[in-house]
């Protein structure tokens, strides 16, 4: 059977999330998730506004339910919105929600007057999600004896001169302390790693992998890494910046937030439910380092594509993905004027679960028989192959099962991002910079390298420790 990606993706998402239903959208398409029967608001003056108007608007619309119109959320919140229910969630099915159109509808008017938006769905954010709602590919185990990539770079840990990188992710492994590179590396465990068959779950590790490729990068840091985001690596845009919030009060703003999560919304002003966390973090000096999206897609992906307003050009860096030769975009990234650059994120090698004891997995989507945006290289759409669970729903098709032993390959802009960061991180020891925004702009400065995606030449930051692999045509089919 063909794969479905972001349909058998949003089975899984919703899996996680049982008590919230979910819709695809826009209407017509498939380019995000959000919550049904919600929508989402500033506080005060605006929500009032929006309740108004909607209510109005469903009492011309003899099949929509003025009733349902009330607020589902707190009136204040250090996020600055609330829900906003405007229909039945369980409603209709996956494909769109007709309550959350029309209260969206009831505002264009009025937000035309304004000159700014007062209303969006409540969009699902997950680990550098939208129509590939997910990394670029599945795990993979790494062949016995093979290293790092990048390799644990030179250089010696000090505690009081140590970059401090928060990765608001999935959290940690329990047996992440087993390699000594993440000696320095602490945070909130991963919220459930395998299933009732002792199986490792889809997603988990996310965060574990990525601070290994951050200290790999960057041997002076302090790492942090917080379980945010659900199982799934998902969470809802309402829930995402109190989350956001809670992560920099925990430990104070760090020096460098390396985030590899996101959704697109069809617009190019940003998040309702960021909104207030921007604000806050365009005053604080951390660097804001965000995964573009492994859409394929020229369409902004927030909140790396906040790197592209000019009041957050300082504040945020948006990172996309090269192939595994470095030498042009992966097809799996996101790309366009937003992006502001690149790193290598296929795959790359770092540090995943089993070291002690070895722990099974069970892929969940088959290979692609060709790459499904049109590359024509060996990408991790088509290899490794193999058969997935959710994929051959129904089918005869046994889905493969691998073993983890401590290392993984692993795609995705996810893991682009916290290797720029750690670029980051290594260049502020290096000249002893002090200010993550500035070192940012110096190493960018003094970077002579580039490659090529979809046409345009663009900066690309490859780290001295790591290996270029060589790029091959599609293996024929049998």
């Amino acid at each position: 059977m063909a794969p479905q990606r972001f349909h058998e993706q949003f089975e899984q998402i919703q899996r996680s999330m049982p008590d919230v239903p979910l819709a695809m959208g826009p209407d017509d398409s498939a380019e995000f998730i959000y919550e049904k029967g919600y929508v989402l608001v500033r506080d005060g003056e605006d929500a009032r506004l929006v309740e108004d108007a909607v209510r109005a608007h469903f009492t011309a619309e003899p099949d929509l339910v003025q009733d349902h119109v009330r607020r589902a959320s707190p009136r204040t919140n250090r996020s600055g919105i609330t829900r906003i229910r405007v229909g039945d969630p369980g409603e209709g099915d996956r494909a769109g929600d007709r309550a959350v159109a029309h209260a969206l509808r009831a505002l264009r008017a009025t937000e035309g007057r304004a000159g700014r938006r007062l209303v969006s769905r409540n969009h699902l954010v997950g680990i550098t999600g939208g129509v590939n709602s997910c990394p670029g590919d599945e795990p993979a185990p790494v062949p016995p004896g093979e290293e790092l990539n990048p390799a644990a770079a030179e250089g010696t840990y000090e505690a009081d001169t140590a970059v401090g990188v928060l990765v608001v992710d999935t959290g940690l492994m329990h047996d992440y302390r087993s390699h000594p590179l993440l000696a320095h590396t602490e945070g909130d465990a991963q919220i459930k790693e395998c299933d009732d068959d002792g199986v490792l779950q889809e997603y988990v590790g996310h965060g574990t992998f990525i601070a290994g490729l951050v200290a790999a990068v960057a041997p002076n840091t302090d790492i942090t890494v917080r379980n945010s985001l659900n199982d799934a690596g998902a969470i809802l845009e309402s829930e995402f910046g109190e989350k956001l919030f809670e992560a920099v009060d925990a430990g104070g703003w760090p020096d460098i937030l390396s985030l590899s999560a996101g959704t697109a919304n069809g617009r190019t002003d940003g998040l309702l439910g960021v909104e207030a966390f921007m604000q806050e973090l365009r005053d604080q000096r951390t660097l804001l380092v965000a995964a573009a999206g492994n859409n394929g897609s020229a369409t902004p992906f927030w909140p790396a594509a906040y790197a592209d307003l000019p009041e957050y050009q300082d504040v945020v860096l948006s990172v996309g993905a090269l192939r595994s030769d470095g030498e042009f975009g992966a097809c799996f990234s996101n790309h366009g004027g937003w992006v502001k650059a690149y790193a290598p994120g296929e795959r790359l090698t770092s540090v995943l679960t089993g070291f002690d004891t070895p722990v099974p997995y069970v892929y969940q989507h088959s290979t692609y028989d060709a790459c499904r945006y049109g590359f024509g290289y060996s990408c991790t759409c088509q290899s490794p192959r193999h058969t997935g669970a959710l994929s051959e729903e129904g089918c005869t098709a046994k889905p493969d099962q691998v073993m983890f032993e401590g290392f993984a390959h692993w795609s995705g802009t996810s893991f682009a991002t916290p290797i720029v960061a750690g670029m980051i991180a290594a260049h502020m020891t290096a000249q002893q910079e002090s200010d993550p925004r500035v070192a940012r702009y110096k190493m960018l400065a003094a970077n002579a390298g580039y490659a090529e995606v979809r046409g345009a030449h663009v900066p690309a930051l490859r780290p001295p420790t790591w290996r270029p692999v060589p790029v091959v045509p599609p293996a024929p089919r049998s």
